[in-house]
């Protein structure tokens, strides 16, 4: 029994801890009392015991994407961001927007490898119009009609909007017509105002990024949820973050996964420490015990590197995300972790699990191919 485990936890973390083990959902306050009083050992094993009961098979999965990034060319301005540049200074600082030729030939190497989908996704350039990003979408369906189209954060899809005057519900309508396949968790950070106030004071609120993926979902798109941290938020606000998305997915079940990953402070203008490796994964271990109502957790190996990614898989995590054949976002903060399918395999096996490539929706592709 967990009560007679080594980890010698007070009698608030032991009864959380035994609601846990037997699959009750827990409220703010207890999972307040776990995130700031159980040892990361304790997490570990509820987080372990509750991916378990949701996926008791040993496969690790992961999909084989490419991050396409249609613009750099950015109004927002975030502080975290190192990625962007300025619309007026876009002509002189290697401000762009892909060309078709561009895309196609990143689309045919991602295909060429195995890869099944394109995450797609930009800056909030004010000269692009709703009818750039629909002709966009229009072109990669027509002519690569087996690629998965996953792309436009909740911020984009709030600029497109805003800068066309339009409702959001009809720039989602418009934009799935056109092919979009399901909308990224981008642009999430810290789903706390006080917060987004200081670090994207530019980016919509809390509330219509939220308010934007339960459109979605109502619209028929499945989405992921994100979470960046280790910046100006307080421990409070990630917990805040999390039962926000618990509540959305109690509505409308269109999250498949939720992605919690470090802030990366090189080259951007926010000065802190980095996330400490337990910092990770304490936050990874609490989100798979509250979101209770999401199925799948995926590691971060990107910002945290193979080593701590392969120990995410002991934190609750079953989803190894993405081979990301390109990436330039994270990259571009002067972190820069880098893996082939093989090393993927190998990182997953070493760690007692099965590999086995995914898409969007979880259907492995073998399956698919069946």
């Amino acid at each position: 029994m967990f009560v007679h485990s080594p980890f010698h936890e007070n009698d608030a973390v032991l009864e959380v801890a035994k609601k846990v083990l037997r699959g009750e959902r827990i409220d703010r306050g207890e999972a307040s009392v776990l995130y700031n009083e159980a040892s990361l050992h304790t997490l570990a094993h509820l987080a372990n015991e509750v991916r378990f009961a949701k996926h008791p098979e040993r496969i690790v999965t992961y999909v084989a994407d490419r991050n396409i990034n249609y613009s750099n060319v950015c109004s927002c301005a975030c502080r975290f961001c190192a990625f962007f540049v300025a619309p007026d200074k876009a002509e002189t600082d290697g401000g762009y927007v892909i060309s078709r030729e561009e895309l196609g030939q990143k689309i045919e190497e991602t295909i060429a490898l195995g890869g099944t989908q394109i995450l797609m996704q930009g800056g909030h350039h004010p000269d692009l119009t709703m009818e750039f990003y629909e002709d966009m979408i229009r072109w990669i369906k027509k002519t690569y009609p087996s690629i998965h189209v996953h792309a436009f954060s909740p911020p984009e899809i709030v600029f497109f909007a805003e800068n066309e005057k339009l409702l959001v519900k009809d720039v989602i309508a418009r934009l799935r017509a056109a092919g979009l396949d399901s909308i990224p968790g981008g642009g999430a950070e810290i789903l706390v105002d006080e917060v987004r106030k200081r670090v994207s004071p530019n980016k919509c609120s809390a509330t219509r990024w939220l308010a934007v993926m339960e459109e979605a979902h109502y619209q028929g798109l499945n989405t992921t949820a994100t979470m960046m941290f280790g910046h100006e938020e307080k421990l409070e606000d990630r917990l805040e973050h999390l039962f926000a998305v618990r509540e959305v997915q109690d509505r409308t079940n269109g999250f498949t996964a939720f992605i919690p990953w470090t802030f990366q402070p090189g080259n951007t203008n926010i000065t802190c420490r980095p996330e400490p490796s337990s910092g990770y994964l304490r936050v990874l271990a609490m989100s798979r015990i509250v979101l209770d109502n999401i199925p799948n957790i995926q590691a971060s190996w990107v910002t945290m590197g193979p080593e701590i990614a392969q120990l995410s898989l002991s934190y609750g995590a079953n989803d190894f995300g993405s081979l990301m054949i390109e990436e330039n976002v994270v990259a571009a903060a002067g972190t820069s972790f880098r893996l082939t399918r093989e090393e993927i395999h190998s990182i997953v096996e070493a760690a007692g699990f099965t590999p086995k490539q995914r898409t969007m929706n979880y259907t492995l592709v073998e399956d698919k191919e069946a």
